[in-house]
């Protein structure tokens, strides 16, 4: 006779509960973030960002003047800045691939559209303590980012729609949908799998 699961039976059951436990966490993890607004002194309006006066004030006193800036920088900081903004191309065509991918396929997949506004962030220019350059590398860091995000949600769409299997060797930080995908070698569960990730795609909450 079996006995009684406990926590280190990793049955379906138990990794849904760990998925439920996660978003939970993040749940949290997010409404800690929104207590810093008040620490900070900072609102959010809709898409607007709004400062205490004295805090604006505070931010703008601090700012380092581009030239001050430029002169502080390393030589390799300097030397290297090219190379990183010369890979806007690359990714701005990728931003473009995965967005028509998406547009023509989805539809035909029956997969609810990935929502690009939630992945890419643009909000630190409201920062007055950043001057020009500081402000167009944090714009850049937060566009590549967030594209990679939202490239990635693209993609671990179509592998739940083809080929929710997981690996057998362990993968680092799989995407969110990977706990749920079918077990490596279990055959006799996979055509049924497959058909549930795919339904489930069709409501997809967190597009």
């Amino acid at each position: 006779m079996n006995g009684p699961t406990n926590k280190n039976s990793y049955t379906p059951s138990r990794i849904n509960t760990l998925l439920e436990e996660i978003r939970e966490r993040e749940e949290e993890l997010e409404l800690a973030i929104r207590k810093c607004e008040t620490k900070f002194f900072y609102k959010l309006e809709g898409t607007k960002i709004k400062f205490e006066e004295s805090i604006e004030e505070a931010h703008r006193h601090i700012k380092v003047n581009i030239l001050t800036w430029i002169g502080n920088s390393s030589l390799r900081n300097t030397v290297t800045a090219p190379v990183i903004y010369l890979m806007i191309i690359p990714f701005f065509l990728l931003d473009i691939s995965v967005s028509i991918y998406q547009f023509l396929c989805f539809p035909a997949y029956g997969i609810k559209k990935i929502n690009r506004k939630k992945y890419i962030v643009i909000d630190r220019y409201h920062l007055s303590y950043l001057n020009g350059i500081e402000k167009l590398n944090c714009l850049y860091c937060g566009y590549v980012n967030g594209l990679i995000a939202y490239s990635r949600e693209i993609v671990s769409c179509t592998e739940q729609y083809w080929c929710p299997i997981k690996h057998a060797r362990k993968i680092l930080q799989p995407h969110r949908r990977y706990a749920k995908f079918a077990d490596f070698g279990d055959h006799e569960k996979y055509h049924a799998h497959l058909k549930e990730m795919r339904k489930s795609l069709q409501n997809n909450k967190s597009a």
